[in-house]
């Protein structure tokens, strides 16, 4: 999505993980930061560089973090598309709070730490933290509630298993009760069903021969197999240890290999090479050299794709059971065969999983589907996923104090983060998480991914989890975002669901000095500066609840360690949701009815205040979770109903838009007072009993304000089950500049120590304006500690459209680092954000550039990270400068709709005077597509039929691709794209494949630009619904192919100053001074059409930008480097090629008679009718062989005949007489030589045509064909003596003094074409290889395949896999082999 003026901000999808570090593109970490911390026992916990982690992939999973990440799992400077960022610094995230629970001793009331210090104990607890939301005084008080009874679903990147503290519960019951893959990355096609030999052996999907356990029973003797890249079970970091591994070995053996190489080609040169001029001994050595410089070539080419392991399928009788054979991971070829692994089913069913080998030490869960016919190999996507399951229900016997919060929780891993994108979740992956955590009957779901989300509070996501909170009564907790600190940077679900408590990441003095290290702890705790904040776009607090956001918890057994420090918004909300599960625990050993409103309720109305004033709660939320008051007060709530307040808000008079709170954000709307039309609805489960329940339900409401000067209700309210609506009264019109928080809140008259049971946010953020001109606005001597925030609100005045602003820092002694926000929010759009990381070591100015909207509120949040200067006694001095600069322009998005006519644009600087410099380019081509084939299915499997009983709707919709030229290439569906959670669609996935079906890209919402070769690709989309109507309404869905342009090909436009400059070639433009208030017009004119692309069909559209202005202060904008930061979207759209030039001018009437060309006509139309002829039954081979006999003897030498009857014979299949064949090809090869007179065909190419004479053009390209035709039959025929001399297993040498035809044959065609090239280069090969040359036999087959611009021929591959043999470089055959397996898969993988 892009703005008119500037694109959206789009947080990384990952998940909510920080690491808000300075961000320098490779940053180090400080002594203090990680290490390896020793405690009894010594190897109890290992925290390691590596440790401080960012899960999964990249091109990763959309989560919550910082402006960067760490380490060896990734680092992005930028908001971009990733999976779990996490990190682990004593700096790793960002805002000011106080307050709250600190953890250690010294607290005065109001969670003040003086003189705090660590001891081992304290120290251990500080890793793990409960004290600060009072888990630990709980379970002390109530040890047999510590959240046994409880099963939590962890919508996450997976967990393991066999990870530190989840093998066990505290009662002794097994941690993990299932683990599934959602989003089905792990599948593998198990369709195909073989019978096992007489020797038990069976024909594996890879090809490989594997032997059967005798021991495993299968009655029904069939076994499905399939085959797995195991590379696309792994993690991008696991893949990479493993592949440095590999390499090593594989060197070692390629410079073993190259050593011999040498060796023989030093031998020879001393023995032989200089004794003679020899041709043969030329080309002995020369085959000799080539053998070295293809393992030295191998080497520098290497890239390794991964071993392949073959998964059998069966039914044992009882069960459906799976095998793997992981052999090519192994170095032991003893190891890792399929006779040896013990046998697993589903997970749920025995609880039983395996690791793939020593090497990769990485578990691995086997599920089976579809009676057989999938096989769901599950492994985590990121460490992310174990960590966050271990915070929330690790249990340690022997480390109580690093237990997780709830370590008598069972739990549930369901995978939504997807392999295949980097962790990323999908719609396939969350709803089938839904739908499992509904089946196992969860109590709780845990999810800590998220995005910004264009509405908040809708979509089909969002629908699904209000049933399952509504109707099955499961307690929804989610990471509130890493986006921070400015407001409205919550994100969905998890801040902007009303149905899901959102959590904000709080970090104590404790957390600060034992988990970060810090040189001196905070006094109080804080929320961490990177924690999203409220409110959300329509009004809602956003922020729920907060927790500590930092833990060192389990990690995966892959990573080679137990624990890790992560910090994000993802740590704090499995904290509250084991948290919840301690009181989910209680309330069922209680007997007491487990809603997730009374949980909710009773969470946020005991949560401790973090911070001085009411606005913190766009921080926190209600506060600091205490499970220990949240309980009590869930103990005077028994006859309390189960009832959720829906609060619905819009402005009296008008009925939309509908919102969830009051949100005065820009200047007009905080001049007067307005009225508000507030409607309070019960929200009861579903089922309840219309009598005992609804009718009796009323409660009389006494109705407070936090201001009754600035927000004035009602006093009271009877309230009943159909709801009641009341008016509030909002004047903001006396307020002073900046952020004013209110909340209107209702109490029960009878019961008022229930608290607020309904809360309406009133958040007003009442912008400065901007009165002087030039317009400029300077904050000076902002005082800043650490995690201090200064916000201003500025009324971005109308015309302007970028800012150029100068920050300076002053007055301070270590290094400090700055978050620097600004936001704005327009209708209908992502808020439309721009941040920096600023660093000084020492006092200076840093500047910047950035676009806004004219006319809307900006907020700019000034942080100092909430870590940085711990330890310095000084505070920092801070002077910000804006100066807002803008060229207003008639068209912002310009289209060029293909005619010759310029567009005029009237250009106008209302502010101030600025240089009119405007630049346009075209590096884009977009062409549109529309679908061959559509197929729409219904998902008969258990795990895509919702919880409302409907089944899931697939439907795959298949495009044809066809690039003349390699490209990066980027699919597009403007219907679909860029929504995951505020879309009604369920969701989508594609994958780009070849005629051989090689996979090369693949992704969903977020698509990916790919480079692809030249050649033809199939697009298949595949998209999901239980609405069929939907669905058939998108089988025509138009797709678009984005093709960015090569440097040489991008267009730069022109501008003239008149209309007909374009055409005249006067009046260009270049640059003017913009006075105040005057416009002027320039024209821009379109693409000439000798510079258009030559692909660019009719209809495709070319993209590009625009800009108008330049910086004043010379600086650059943006890492484009290009002079002005604002830039809007142009477009051209491509008209109809030039009509073709008439073809038949200049050409001579033909010579022949009517009745001479009437016979050439007919058998021209015979011949063809004989290339139409199949020939796969015998009875159509005896047709075939009819006609082409009846042919020959009418046209006996006529070479296009018997070149098509030779063609007929090749295309042949299941030949049961080879040689017989092979000598029919022969004697058919003969007479199309025969046929042509080589003399003449020699002679006509020995002399060159005049390209001028038509007649000597056509003459040439009969010639020409006639060569190839003569060429062709020459090749063909030496394939078949080849194929005959390998069937007779005769050599060279044994041919009793006979013609070596082979030879004669090849010499033959040697003097019409390059035998070396990519059509022909198969009989050099052959022919090298019968002389024992085989270094230069590979040599020329190299060649060939690289200098064949088709898809690969599986032909050549093969052949090179058996010269790699025959040389005996098995180490290469085995590298090789793998590659078949990528370049050439029997099929299309799984969605």
């Amino acid at each position: 999505m892009q703005s008119p003026v500037l694109k959206h901000i789009r947080w990384a999808r990952t998940p909510f993980l920080s690491s808000h570090q300075n961000l320098p593109r490779a940053p180090t970490l400080t002594p203090t930061s990680a290490g390896i911390l020793l405690f009894p026992p010594p190897s109890s916990l290992i925290i390691s560089p590596n440790a401080l982690v960012n899960g999964g992939k990249s091109k990763s999973g959309r989560a919550w973090r910082e402006r960067g990440h760490f380490h060896n799992y990734s680092f992005r400077s930028s908001r971009s598309r990733r999976v779990g960022g996490c990190v682990a610094m004593p700096c790793s995230s960002k805002v000011k709070v106080s307050g709250g629970g600190g953890g250690g001793g010294g607290a005065d009331e109001n969670g003040a730490l003086r003189n705090f210090k660590l001891n081992e104990s304290t120290f251990l607890a500080s890793l793990m933290p409960k004290q600060e939301i009072g888990a630990d005084r709980f379970i002390e008080a109530h040890p047999r509630y510590d959240g046994r009874g409880v099963v939590i679903a962890i919508f996450d990147s997976g967990v393991d298993p066999a990870a530190a503290g989840l093998q066990e519960t505290t009662e002794g019951k097994p941690k993990v009760l299932d683990v599934i893959d959602c989003t089905g990355s792990g599948d593998v096609d198990t369709s195909k069903v073989v019978k096992a030999d007489a020797d038990g052996c069976i024909r594996g999907a890879s090809g490989a021969s594997l032997v059967v356990n005798s021991s495993w029973k299968n009655p029904s003797g069939e076994w499905h197999v399939g085959y797995k890249l195991v590379y696309e079970l792994f993690t991008d970091t696991l893949t990479s240890r493993l592949k440095k591994e590999r390499k090593k070995k594989w060197d070692e053996k390629n410079q073993e290999e190259i050593a011999k190489a040498v060796k023989h080609l030093d031998e020879f040169d001393q023995v032989k090479y200089p004794k003679s001029d020899d041709a043969n001994l030329k080309r002995s050595r020369e085959d000799l050299q080539n053998k070295v410089d293809i393992l030295r070539k191998q080497a520098d080419n290497y890239d390794d794709k991964g071993p392949v392991i073959d998964a059998v399928v069966w039914h044992d009788g009882e069960l459906w059971r799976a095998a793997l054979d992981t052999q090519s991971l192994e170095d032991d070829p003893d190891c890792g065969k399929l006779a040896d692994f013990v046998p697993l089913t589903n997970f749920r069913t025995e609880r039983k999983f395996g690791v793939f080998s020593k090497l990769d030490a990485c578990t691995a869960v086997l599920n089976i589907y579809d009676e057989g016919n999938v096989l769901s190999i599950v492994t985590d996507s990121s460490p992310h996923g174990t960590h966050v399951a271990g915070i929330a229900t690790a249990f340690h016997p022997k480390e109580p104090l690093l237990n997780g919060i709830a370590p008598g929780a069972q739990l549930i891993s369901c995978k939504i983060g997807d392999s295949r994108l980097g962790s990323m979740e999908t719609g396939t992956g969350l709803t089938r998480a839904l739908i499992a955590a509904v089946e196992h009957k969860c109590d709780l779901i845990n999810m800590s991914y998220g995005e910004p989300a264009l509405l908040p509070d809708y979509g089909r996501f969002v629908d699904l989890v209000n049933e399952v909170v509504n109707k099955h009564r499961l307690t929804f907790v989610s990471s509130a975002g890493n986006s921070g600190p400015a407001l409205s940077t919550v994100g969905a679900p998890g801040g902007t669901s009303s149905s899901i408590i959102g959590v904000g990441a709080y970090v104590s003095p404790a957390m600060a000095a034992g988990a970060h290290s810090v040189v001196e702890a905070p006094a109080e705790g804080l929320e961490y500066t990177w924690s999203s904040r409220g409110p959300t776009v329509d009004g809602d607090l956003g922020v729920s609840i907060s927790a500590p956001g930092g833990a060192v918890a389990p990690v995966p057994t892959w990573t080679l360690q137990k624990r890790m420090l992560m910090n994000g918004t993802s740590m704090a909300s499995p904290s509250a949701c084991g948290g919840t599960a301690l009181l989910i625990s209680a309330m069922k050993a209680e007997g007491v009815c487990v809603s997730p409103y009374t949980v909710r309720k009773a969470l946020e109305n005991t949560a401790e205040p973090v911070g001085q004033s009411l606005a913190d709660k766009l921080t926190t939320g209600q506060g600091l979770m205490q499970v220990d008051k949240a309980y009590e007060y869930i103990c005077l709530s028994p006859g309390i109903p189960s009832v959720w307040y829906d609060v619905k808000v819009n402005q009296s008079g008008k009925s939309t838009p509908v919102s969830r709170g009051v949100y005065l954000r820009e200047a007009a709307a905080c001049q007067q007072s307005t009225e508000w039309a507030v409607l309070v609805e019960p929200k009861f489960h579903e089922g309840v009993s219309n009598l005992e329940e609804l009718a009796p339900f009323e409660e009389c409401i006494q109705l407070h304000s936090t201001d009754k000067a600035v927000v004035k209700p009602p006093e009271y309210l009877l309230l009943t089950n159909n709801g009641r609506s009341f008016n509030i009264v909002v004047d903001p019109s006396k307020l002073s500049s900046g952020l004013h928080y209110y909340e209107v809140y209702g109490v029960d008259c009878k019961a008022p120590w229930r608290g607020p049971i309904f809360r309406i946010p009133i958040t007003i953020t009442k912008p400065m304006t901007v009165e002087n001109r030039p317009p400029r606005v300077s904050f000076s001597k902002m005082s800043f500690l650490p995690g201090h925030i200064e916000r201003r609100f500025i009324e971005v005045p109308l015309g302007a459209s970028w800012v150029e602003a100068i920050v300076r820092a002053s007055e301070f002694d270590t290094t400090r680092r700055f978050f620097i926000d600004t936001l704005q929010i327009c209708p209908l759009q992502r808020p439309i954000k721009w941040e920096s990381v600023v660093t000084f070591s020492s006092p200076g100015a840093k500047t910047f550039a950035f676009p806004v909207v004219g006319g809307q509120t900006m907020e700019l949040a000034v942080s100092q990270f909430w870590s940085s200067g711990l330890g310095s006694h000084e505070g920092t001095l801070v002077d910000f400068e804006i100066a807002f600069h803008g060229i207003d322009v008639s068209k912002e998005e310009i289209i060029l709709d293909g005619s010759d006519a310029p567009v005029r644009i009237d250009a106008e600087a209302l502010l101030a005077s600025e240089k009119l410099s405007p630049v346009a380019v075209l590096n884009k081509l977009r062409i549109p597509f529309r679908p061959v084939d559509a197929k729409l299915i219904t998902l008969t499997g258990s795990r895509d039929k919702l919880p409302s009983g409907k089944q899931t709707l697939a439907l795959t919709l298949t495009y044809k691709i066809k690039l003349e030229d390699g490209a990066e290439v980027k699919p597009q569906v403007p219907l679909l794209n860029n929504r995951i959670y505020d879309t009604k669609f369920e969701s989508q996935f594609y994958m780009i494949s070849d005629s051989n079906k090689r996979v090369y890209s693949m992704g969903d919402v977020y698509p990916n630009a790919s480079k692809l070769p030249k050649g033809d690709y199939t697009l298949q989309l595949y998209l999901r619904h239980d609405n069929v109507q939907y669905l058939e309404k998108l089988k025509q869905l138009v797709l678009f192919i984005e093709k960015s342009l090569e440097d040489k090909d991008v267009i730069r436009l022109s501008f003239f100053s008149e209309p007909d400059g374009p055409i005249m070639g006067n009046g260009g433009y270049k640059s003017s001074e913009l006075a105040p208030g005057k416009k002027e017009a320039i024209y821009l004119a379109p693409p000439s059409k000798d510079k258009l692309p030559k692909n660019a069909p009719q209809g495709s559209v070319l993209l590009g930008t625009i800009s108008y202005g330049r910086l004043l202060s010379g600086q650059e904008a943006g890492k484009s480097g290009q002079k002005s930061p604002v830039s809007y979207p142009i477009s051209y759209v491509v008209p109809p090629n030039k009509g073709d030039e008439d073809k038949q001018k200049g050409s001579s009437a033909s010579n022949k008679t009517v009745s001479e060309r009437l016979e050439e006509e007919v058998r021209d139309a015979k011949i063809k009718v004989l290339g139409s002829l199949k020939q796969e039954t015998e009875e159509e081979r005896s047709e075939w062989k009819k006609l082409s006999d009846s042919l020959r003897s009418e046209y006996p030498k006529y070479t296009p005949l018997l070149a098509k009857i030779l063609e007929g014979l090749l295309s042949r299949n299941n030949i049961t007489d080879k040689i017989k064949h092979n000598e029919v090809v022969i004697a058919a090869a003969n007479e199309v030589a025969s046929s042509v007179d080589k003399e003449e065909l020699a002679k006509f190419f020995s002399l060159k045509p005049d390209p001028e004479d038509d007649e000597a053009e056509k003459m040439k390209k009969k010639m020409e064909a006639t060569r190839d035709q003569l060429a062709d039959a020459l090749y063909s025929k030496g394939l078949a003596l080849s194929d005959i001399e390998s069937l007779k297993v005769r050599t060279v040498t044994d041919s009793g003094g006979k013609p070596d035809l082979f030879e004669e044959t090849f010499k033959e065609l040697q003097k019409w074409v390059d035998v070396k090239s990519s059509k022909y280069g198969t009989l050099t090969v052959l022919r090298e290889k019968r002389r024992g040359r085989l270094g230069t036999a590979l040599k020329v087959l190299n060649d060939m395949i690289q200098e064949d611009g088709d898809p690969p021929k599986k032909k050549l591959y093969d052949m090179k896999l058996s010269l790699l043999e025959d040389i005996g470089w098995t180490h290469v055959a085995a590298y090789e082999k793998q590659w078949m397996h990528v370049r050439f898969p029997p099929s299309l993988p799984l969605f």
